[in-house]
């Protein structure tokens, strides 16, 4: 009979969406005016003037920008509209204000935008050390991690589960620039990223309001209910690796015109801040969730793929990649000697095991306890030699199950 449990062992991930095409300006007759205007206005784009109910005369934000103008219909019953939207997208394009690239990036797929700003101490003349732009980027994308776990379930601390997939879903977001390291801005398509976008929106919201209960009431149970709208240890140091040494940061997510407003969800979303004084509470709340999390009673099915003990019997550690069961993608046990007899066997052949236990929330979901009942697991032919192929480019096995070195 075969198992279930290898229907999902590998997914192939969707393409970029704007891989080859966003760098072009999008046809005329494929933008909306409106929806063109509602970015220029996002972006710091002001209108001066224009024919009304006809077209908007529109200047790049910053000093300089009164050189240059576009020219945008109000709608497509302007009659030159397409000409118009064709000029103004060229000019977009050839433009050197970085708020136009933003502009045909919202353009050319439809996109949530999430801004991060941090307030961080400058040297002379604005600059900033080089490491700061990197803490940037790497706090954003672990706040975007944690929101991706959120849309794969709910709980206090994740460790190792939902991870593989959470980052994959995180391939579809763009990254605009980050001058200075004080500001950044991710652009997640609407098409396959919305849950992520809301899911954060709600997090971040639930994340300041359980910090203000916090220095009211002197209690943390506002972070227990702020679960359900996908704060985790993961969401709290990510806000920590954005805050610390800045003197505030602030996030805010803007939702695609052309696809209106999610349903609970405020238009327009202000941004949440965050200052130095949360930290220890963000820091106390990641140690409580990280604390609290139960382990799983688990039946996980997977192919052993590393075996160690220290001498010719007794028992021994085994690391198994998991292909059902659990939403880890290894896990380590230590088994029996009868156990680790029937494992090594399976793996000599090419079977997968089942076995019974408990998924650990001590280091990140990794390690299963009171692991029992270990059976080999019968699949077909074309699994089994996926299987025995993965065995033949792991031969350090061999060393190490007969060796018995630890």
């Amino acid at each position: 009979m075969r198992d279930r449990s290898v229907e999902e062992h590998l997914r192939q991930v969707r393409p970029h969406p704007v891989d080859t095409s966003w760098e072009r300006p999008p046809e005329p007759d494929r933008v909306d005016p409106a929806v063109l205007g509602a970015l220029l206005r996002r972006h710091g784009w002001q209108r001066r003037g224009g024919a009304p109910g006809r077209y908007g005369r529109w200047t790049p934000p910053g000093p300089g920008g009164s050189g240059t103008s576009l020219l945008v219909p109000e709608s497509r019953a302007f009659p030159d509209s397409d000409d118009l939207l064709g000029e103004a997208l060229i000019a977009l394009a050839r433009s050197n204000t970085p708020s136009a690239r933003e502009v045909l990036v919202g353009l050319a797929v439809p996109s949530d935008e999430i801004r991060w700003w941090r307030d961080i101490p400058t040297g002379p003349a604005g600059t900033a050390p080089w490491t700061v732009e990197e803490q940037l980027r790497a706090a954003a994308r672990q706040m975007l991690l944690a929101a991706a776990l959120a849309t794969r379930a709910r709980a206090g601390y994740y460790g190792a589960r939902h991870r593989r997939p959470a980052t994959a879903s995180l391939d579809h977001v763009l990254v605009g620039s980050a001058p200075g390291g004080r500001q950044l801005t991710a652009f997640v398509p609407v098409d396959t990223g919305r849950t992520l976008a809301v899911r954060l929106h709600q997090a971040l919201y639930a994340t300041r309001e359980a910090i203000d209960y916090e220095r009211a009431t002197g209690g943390m149970d506002a972070f227990d209910g702020a679960v359900e709208a996908g704060v985790s240890r993961e969401l709290t140091e990510a806000v920590v690796a954005l805050v610390r040494g800045t003197e505030g940061a602030r996030i805010a997510v803007e939702w695609a015109p052309a696809a209106g407003v999610p349903e609970g969800c405020a238009a327009p979303a202000e941004a949440v801040e965050f200052s130095p004084g949360d930290l220890p509470v963000l820091r106390a709340a990641g140690a409580r969730y990280l604390r609290e999390e139960p382990a799983m009673p688990v039946r996980i099915t997977g192919s052993v793929v590393r075996m160690r003990r220290s001498g010719p019997r007794g028992e021994g550690t085994v690391r198994m990649q998991v292909l059902a069961g659990a939403e880890v993608g290894h896990v380590r046990m230590t088994l029996d000697e009868e156990s680790y007899r029937i494992a090594g066997h399976a793996h000599l052949v090419g079977l997968p095991v089942r076995v019974h236990g408990r998924l650990e929330s001590r280091g990140g979901f990794r390690r299963l306890t009171g692991a029992s009942g270990v059976v080999p697991v019968q699949v077909d032919e074309a699994e089994r030699d996926r299987l025995m192929k993965s065995l033949q480019e792991n031969l350090d096995f061999f060393e190490e199950a007969c060796s018995g070195e630890d």
